[in-house]
Parts: structure tokens; sequence; C-alpha cells
């Protein structure tokens, strides 16, 4: 009888041995932002989406955009936004942070209309107006944007690792 539980044991332990040697790494971190992390395994599923999209998109491009939508989106749910989903989160995030405090003013149309007017042609001030101040707040909007998300950054720790 002890022969015989001798023998299991050892099958035991030597099936459990092999067992965990056998047991690899199931996903790779990529980048940490403080306390979180990006996988591999995240990365190449936001990046396999993304290039169907923009074929000519780095995996580097990516990693950077999850940490910049991380850090927007934390930011967000400290200051208690609530939202359906992530993406209107970050539209909210960002007409509350950002889109609130940009003005146009018909000073700044005039005057892009003026500097460009060989793109406009025979088209008159009136008629692109509108056109004009919507690309004008959209190009302030990303420029602010960019400069919250490196105030962000300053203030996380982040750390990508190689691949």
């Amino acid at each position: 009888m002890t022969r015989l539980f001798k023998s299991l044991l050892l099958l035991a332990f030597l099936f459990g041995v092999q067992t965990f040697s056998s047991a690899g790494v199931i996903d790779k971190v990529v980048a940490f932002i403080d306390d979180e992390a990006i996988t591999l395994s995240e990365l190449d599923s936001t990046y396999a989406e993304v290039a169907k999209i923009k074929p000519d998109i780095t995996r580097q491009e990516v990693l950077n955009t999850m940490i910049n939508r991380f850090l927007l989106l934390r930011e967000a749910k400290r200051l208690r936004l609530e939202a359906p989903d992530d993406d209107t989160l970050l539209n909210e995030y960002i007409d509350l942070k950002v889109k609130a405090f940009i003005k146009i003013s018909e000073k700044d149309i005039k005057e892009f209309y003026d500097n460009n007017r060989d793109e406009f042609g025979s088209v008159q001030f009136n008629q692109v107006k509108d056109k004009i101040e919507t690309y004008l707040r959209e190009k302030e909007v990303n420029n602010r944007l960019k400069q919250h998300i490196e105030e962000l950054k300053k203030k996380a720790y982040i750390k990508i690792l190689p691949e």
C-alpha cells in the first residue's frame, strides 16, 4: 500500500512539475500608465481594428493613442462624468474641458478667408463663413487637446516596454 501511495505521489508530483514548467506567459505587458497596464493582446486587437481604417498607421501610434485615451477617460471619471459608453464620455469630457473655452472671432474668420482667398475662388465670405469657423474651431480643439494630454502625461507615470 505504501509503495502504491509513493508511486501515485511521485506521478502527481511529476505531472504537476511538468504542467507548471509548460505554463507560459499568458499575455505580455507593453505599457504601464501608473498602476494600469496595456497588454500585447489589447494592442494587437486595437491595431488590427485601426489598421482596417488606416492601413499606414504604426503600432507605436496606436499605442500612443491608447495611452492618450486612457488618460482622458481616467480624468473624465475622476470628474465623475457619466455616459453610456467610453466614446460618449470622451466627447463630453472634451466638450467640458476644451471646447467650452474656444471662441473664434469674426475677425479670425475674416482673416483666414482673406489669407486663403485663392482657395475660395469666387465664393463669397458669407457662403463659407460657417465652414471656416468650424475648421478653425476644430483646429484649435486639436491644439488644446494635445496640450491637455501633455499636461496629463506629465502627471502620470508612463512606461512603454519593448515588445
